[in-house]
């Protein structure tokens, strides 16, 4: 269980989230701008920067906080480390995930004004059907194998470069261009840019997500039934952090 007290992690993760999603959304903002003419140059360059700060980003907070960022992978660290008293508790959980979302949307609203856009643009970009949902069950069930893989074994040091390399390929290999993240893709939905999504679009996104991570938790308990006894290395080791002074 971790040391570093609750506060600081949920500001950890309302602000990694937060700047995740402002990488995400602001990329997008800046590749339509510098390849109006090339989608998959754009994808490209998002795909790259996303991939990028996302390391970034778990370096700099998964001391404090584990740099989950992301609603599913919190819940599968408190469901899988419930029984050995590691991960997360119920009461962590429960202010790990509306930091996460809220972080996400003051991240988009950021990356907009950086741009001189509108604070709140809502998303007018329809991603709803069953190939794309398929995708973000895959993506996300990829996600959640390889993070809780990386802590079971014994190799969490390596889950930024890893986790940021995962999701800037998964970006090319779903059809969905891995959103992979409830509180991410709840954020781009005030966006109206490239890596937008329309709000009546998210339920779809967010069940598949919430149906991959449960993917993911039954190929963990297949391969690696281990897992839970190492929850507390999710996504980094936070068990042992000068935070808490």
């Amino acid at each position: 269980m971790s040391v570093t007290p609750l506060w600081r992690r949920v500001v950890a993760e309302g602000i990694g989230t937060g700047l995740l999603v402002t990488v995400v959304v602001g990329s997008g903002i800046a590749a339509a701008k510098l390849s109006p003419d090339d989608v998959g140059l754009q994808l490209l360059e998002n795909a790259f920067a996303t991939a990028l700060g996302l390391a970034v980003l778990i370096l700099m907070f998964g001391p404090v906080s584990g740099a989950h960022f992301n609603p599913v992978v919190s819940a599968v660290d408190w469901w899988l480390g419930r029984r050995t008293g590691s991960g997360l508790t119920a009461q962590d959980l429960g202010a790990y995930i509306p930091a996460q979302i809220i972080g996400a949307v003051l991240g988009a609203v950021l990356a907009n004004l950086m741009y001189g856009e509108a604070a709140v643009s809502w998303s007018t970009t329809e991603r709803t059907a069953p190939h794309l949902w398929l995708g973000e069950v895959v993506a996300t069930a990829g996600l959640i194998v390889l993070i809780f893989a990386l802590a079971a074994s014994g190799r969490a040091a390596v889950a930024p470069a890893a986790v940021g390399a995962y999701i800037g390929s998964a970006y090319w290999f779903t059809s969905s261009t891995s959103f992979a993240n409830p509180a991410v893709t709840i954020g781009r939905a005030f966006s109206d840019t490239f890596a937008g999504i329309a709000p009546g679009s998210l339920p779809g996104f967010v069940i598949a997500q919430i149906a991959g991570a449960a993917v993911g938790v039954g190929v963990l308990a297949v391969l690696y039934p281990q897992a839970g006894r190492a929850a507390d290395d999710v996504v980094t080791s936070h068990t042992e952090t000068g935070a808490s002074k």
